[in-house]
């Protein structure tokens, strides 16, 4: 159909269409109109990806001028996946609506593990060895050799897309991972390259997240995307962690051991390279001088996106005369090193801001801040010049030129932290760790924000809508929450609070090892076993916690019990484990065996499973899963932003334990004709800072009499939910009230309904 949105034909390619898709396109468009960010939660299971794509290839098709591509990030490679099949769907629907000749180029941009199609590197399974095998086959010191060596092997697919493909313009089409695969093979070129390169002319770019917010990646992928571009971020609920992972860097006591191996190699390179080539290394310093100027004029007249890791004072400065020759550099790095390992002996952990890092290091070893700024720059200069084969060796060298970049860099919104032995690893040998945390989002993201004519961040958990705003430090034009409209109440959320022996359910530290509480969640998973057909998921706080818990109810002989109605199945920390389990619970679900995956908070299977019908009638969530507050990374993260942001601490830490427990509740619900219990199993949720904090699509439909239930009371509730459940339901039903045509659609009455109903916008 095609819809008129204020003014706006836009084409959607489903006979159908939900009331809340119509709003989310309405205000899409306002704040595109606007030019400005916006912030939209859409419940999960409304289509929001094919409403997104819809409204703005229109925009584009009507207003080229005023926009002209889509960047559009997401999580995962499936994520990717679904979102080109969409794209190809409408795509297509748009073409045969259309007068005039309509072209789009849309390609999928992944690493070069899941792109690759050489016969010997595509077998390696780990993206870091690919990368390596890779670069060995088409670094410019390979090809140099090859030219003199005939012997010497080279990537063939690279060799002729260098060749033929540059000049050659990728044909018009949507290209998802596969597509790029086939016709790279069909052409000799290699995907990987050909979609890097086919990135500036293309119209829609979708690729994960790392290639927009991690500066490493984003310099050499991203660089030069056009201004009036829409960046999309989907399943933005942890975007935050996301940008600070990007900016931080951990260094481990082996890291710095092969840093200094690294040192000993570039030296002995060096002196070779002076007996055979002087006149190389002596360009190499102008080669870099001349990459600054070339990388400050392209940021001045917005050529490129700005690299957070190398300010703009930077690329103005003179490089210090003690690092401009490459002896003299590895003997500056040297030092540093010999200064970080000393600093990683400690007893007990340690916390300091960059600045008292740097008043420290030029008191020990006189190393000043100004040459250590320019670390990242002069080893990647350095490295290029040497044209080294095996590059990815020296990736542990570049990890510590990055930090020195970083901490001399920025002396407010980081912190680092020296901790005596790794957590994760249980073991009393020392295991020193050295942290160069970023505490502030928005320094990764701020290039976008500043670079980009509109930003849309979206998902189903959100809210309260005014947190990210603060955290990633940007003013949307525009922010708006859409409930979800159902013909029948297919959402059943209840609050567990106290068992049948009247003890309260929490998993707050202190009743979390206590037998009976530990005792009443076996209870309550036994009985929603019972009344629960197919599917059903439980998520944990922790895997620690998940631990303790099923290792005391096998004493208790709740697992025992569990069994006579349903396989039970477990995630680990081990992916592959974890994806055996999903494959096998699946399949005691579709055989009418049914099954239980005990899972956890923050985990693979609660970011990106989805458990659509019967493989996830009903989700528990025992008890609130907060982050672990004794962390040193967390605390300094919370003062950070209690002091710049005036967030507190507890607001921040119920906002961030509400994110997940939506976000494991929306696993059950993934369309309209699904139907599935969501339990929040905690006394705390009935509290309003809690319950407030939940989705608006999930907080309509819990009610005062379902909010501190017991487990006997949950049981009636869930039973008389799912009698209603099994009752007929067809299209017919849905139609004019969770469902429109066009028609429908089209009547006023119904337009001022929908506007009534799905929007409510933020402060």
């Amino acid at each position: 159909m095609i819809i008129n949105v204020e003014g706006l034909l836009v084409y959607f390619p489903y006979e159908f269409i939900y009331p809340e898709q119509y709003s989310y396109m309405v205000e899409l468009k306002r704040a595109l109109d606007a030019k400005g960010h916006c912030v939209l939660e859409m419940p999960s299971g409304t289509g929001k990806t094919v409403t997104l794509l819809a409204l703005i290839l229109s925009y584009i098709k009507a207003k080229p001028a005023e926009l002209s591509k889509i960047i559009y990030c997401s999580r995962t490679v499936p994520e990717v996946e679904k979102i080109m099949e969409e794209l190809k769907k409408l795509v297509e629907y748009i073409k045969s609506q259309s007068d005039t000749e309509y072209k789009q180029l849309g390609l999928a941009l992944s690493s070069r593990k899941n792109l690759c199609i050489h016969p010997e590197v595509s077998k390696f399974r780990i993206g870091k060895e690919v990368d390596g095998k890779c670069h060995n086959l088409t670094g410019s010191s390979t090809r140099a050799e090859a030219k003199k060596d005939a012997s010497v092997s080279l990537c063939s697919f690279f060799e002729v897309f260098d060749t033929k493909g540059r000049e050659e313009i990728l044909p018009a089409g949507i290209y998802n991972l596969d597509d790029l695969k086939e016709y790279g093979k069909s052409k000799n070129y290699c995907p990987y390259f050909l979609a890097r390169y086919a990135i500036t002319h293309a119209n829609i770019v979708v690729y994960s997240y790392p290639y927009l917010l991690d500066p490493k990646i984003a310099e050499l992928v991203s660089r030069d995307i056009a201004k009036n571009s829409v960046v999309i971020f989907d399943e933005a609920h942890n975007i935050d962690n996301v940008c600070i992972a990007s900016m931080s860097i951990t260094l481990t006591k082996r890291y710095i051991e092969q840093s200094s191996a690294n040192l000993d190699a570039l030296s002995k390179i060096v002196r070779e390279m002076r007996d055979r080539d002087e006149e190389k290394l002596r360009n190499e310093y102008q080669n870099l001088v001349q990459g600054l100027r070339e990388a400050g004029i392209r940021r001045e007249t917005d050529m490129s996106m700005a690299n957070p890791v190398i300010p703009d004072d930077v690329l103005k400065d003179a490089v210090p005369g003690n690092i401009r020759r490459a002896e003299h550099f590895i003997t500056f790095m040297k030092r540093f090193v010999e200064y970080l390992k000393m600093r990683m002996r400690v007893l007990h952990s340690v916390q300091e801001s960059p600045s008292t890092f740097l008043k420290d290091i030029k008191e020990k070893i006189c190393v000043e801040k100004k040459p250590l700024r320019f670390c990242s720059e002069r080893l990647r200069s350095l490295l290029l010049t040497l044209e080294l084969r095996d590059i990815q060796n020296f990736s542990p060298l570049t990890l510590v030129a990055n930090f020195a970049t970083l901490v001399s860099t920025y002396a407010v919104g980081f912190a680092l932290v020296v901790e005596p032995f790794d957590d994760k690893i249980s073991t009393t040998a020392p295991n020193p760790i050295l942290h160069l945390v970023c505490l502030d989002a928005s320094i990764a993201i701020k290039p976008v924000f500043s670079r980009f004519q509109s930003v849309v961040i979206t998902s189903g958990t959100l809210t309260p809508l005014d947190m990210l705003p603060k955290l990633l430090d940007f003013r949307p034009v525009l922010t708006a929450s859409f409930t979800m409209t159902l013909a029948r109440q297919s959402i059943c959320p209840i609050i567990v609070a106290r068992g049948n022996d009247q003890v309260t359910m929490s998993s707050k530290f202190e009743s979390r090892e206590d037998i009976a509480v530990i005792r009443n969640y076996g209870n309550l998973l036994v009985e929603m076993s019972r009344v629960v057909p197919d599917g059903l998921v439980c998520f944990f706080t922790s895997y620690l916690y998940l631990e303790s818990v099923v290792a005391s109810w096998y004493e208790q002989g709740v697992i025992d019990q569990v069994l006579k109605y349903k396989l039970v199945f477990f995630e680990t920390q081990d992916a592959a484990e974890t994806s055996i389990a999903l494959y096998n619970f699946q399949k005691a679900c579709e055989n009418g065996r049914g099954a239980v995956l005990l899972s956890v908070a923050r985990g693979k299977v609660s970011e990106g499973v989805d458990f659509d019908h019967h493989l996830g009638r009903c989700v528990i969530m025992m008890g609130v899963p907060y982050v672990y507050t004794q962390s040193r990374i967390l605390r300094a993260r919370l003062e950070y932003l209690r002091e710049k942001y005036l967030i507190r601490e507890n607001d921040f830490l119920t906002f961030d334990a509400m994110r997940q427990a939506a976000q494991c509740m929306g696993r059950a619900l993934r369309g309209k004709t699904d139907y599935g219990v969501m339990c929040l199993a905690d006394k705390r949720y009935a509290r309003a800072d809690k319950r407030t904090k939940l989705p608006r699509w999930i907080q309509e439909h819990l009610t005062d009499a379902n909010c501190n239930l017991s487990i006997d009371e949950a049981v009636l509730v869930v039973k008389r939910f799912l009698r209603r459940m099994a009752q007929p339901f067809t299209r017919e039903d849905q139609l004019g009230i969770s469902l429109l045509t066009y028609e429908q659609l089209q009547s006023e009455e119904m337009r001022q309904k929908i506007e009534q109903r799905s929007v409510q916008h933020g402060n």
